[in-house]
């Protein structure tokens, strides 16, 4: 019987396979030759019975630089003036890694302030009971 066996990979919508191999099938899919946003890796596999098995795999490309933004979220109402703050930062190797602050700086968490307030308002309470004695009373 003949081995007739093939993985065809093709990129996204494209009618002509970017690669075409007898399986087992090892490669290494560069991504720098490919725009960054969303992409599509379609892979049809033919068997020795001239049967097609298709698996689409959705991947993201981003070599550029990742960019985080602070102060407006995906599908946010809003109105007046609204402050941004911007940050692009990628994996230049080649740059000196020298910190020198957070990369995209954010504000405190609300429940981090809720449990401060609270344990101030306790120690605080509690300060006043020890150096008030005449508030504690006797069962004796």
């Amino acid at each position: 019987m003949e081995d007739n066996r093939v993985v065809k990979v093709f990129l996204d919508d494209d009618p002509v396979p970017f690669a075409e191999f007898a399986p087992p099938v090892k490669f290494v899919l560069d991504t720098t030759r490919i725009p960054d946003g969303k992409h599509r890796l379609k892979i049809v596999a033919k068997s020795t019975d001239n049967v097609e098995g298709v698996r689409t795999i959705p991947f993201e490309v981003r070599n550029g630089p990742a960019i985080a933004v602070v102060g407006l979220e995906e599908n946010e109402v809003v109105n007046d003036h609204v402050p941004l703050t911007i940050n692009a930062y990628g994996s230049e190797r080649r740059d000196i890694f020298v910190v020198t602050g957070s990369e995209t700086p954010k504000a405190v968490p609300s429940w981090v302030w809720a449990l401060l307030i609270a344990f101030a308002g306790f120690a605080l309470f509690y300060l006043i009971m020890y150096l008030s004695p005449g508030l504690y009373k006797s069962f004796v």
